[in-house]
């Protein structure tokens, strides 16, 4: 059984989907962490953002390992490191490019394969799991996405100014909507939930009431 949730970023969805796999007790991917890994490995080798030969061969080779609480490229934790705001700046460009985006989603598939899981990201509903039973798309205002985005860094004390994380968060919709490969979309059968006003625990209670699975309640 797949759970798939999309939605841009500040939605909620990462936290919700990580909630709502722990309380169903089955495995939880964050398909987003996955490009952030790979972007994460390119800046550190110094490979050209817009070389996607390049950059589809580093992805074929990405030692990354997953669960639901730490992401590993070889022996190394990058948990952290992922969600900086170098990685937020720099991921847009690198995962836009088709080659990229076919050879992550045939990881991503692997990293699900023969298990219940909860996968988020931005392309799961219409490319990784177009046949998923369940299909759902998070999404809030602007403004309260910016702010999720903000605390969260200063929680990690990674201190920026607002206005910067809030036109940072518009180029990255602006990306996932347009870019050609692998777009942020809305699709037909997915259920839309509004989150600017729900906490995390009530958006979960929110897609447990559309999912038949004993033990989500």
């Amino acid at each position: 059984m797949i759970i798939a949730i999309d939605g841009p970023a500040g939605s909620g969805k990462t936290t919700t989907a990580r909630l709502l796999a722990k309380r169903m007790g089955i495995f939880y991917l964050d398909t987003g962490a996955t490009y952030r890994a790979l972007t994460y490995a390119a800046l550190e080798k110094g490979v050209d953002s817009d070389n996607d030969s390049a950059l589809a061969e580093l992805a074929k080779g990405l030692p990354l390992k997953m669960d639901s609480d730490k992401v590993m490229l070889g022996a190394l934790d990058i948990t952290d490191e992922i969600r900086a705001p170098r990685i937020d700046k720099n991921i847009s460009k690198i995962v836009a490019h088709a080659k990229v985006r076919s050879v992550m989603v045939e990881l991503q598939r692997e990293l699900s394969k023969g298990r219940d899981c909860v996968v988020e990201g931005r392309d799961i509903t219409s490319v990784v799991f177009p046949e998923a039973e369940y299909k759902f798309y998070l999404d809030a205002e602007p403004k309260m996405r910016a702010q999720r985005r903000f605390n969260e860094l200063q929680q990690k004390k990674i201190y920026m100014d607002f206005k910067e994380v809030e036109g940072d968060l518009k180029n990255r919709d602006t990306a996932d909507q347009t870019r050609k490969t692998g777009p942020l979309l809305i699709c037909k059968d997915a259920v839309v939930i509004d989150t600017s006003k729900l906490s995390i625990e009530q958006t979960a209670m929110a897609i447990e009431k559309y999912i038949d699975l004993p033990g989500s309640r």
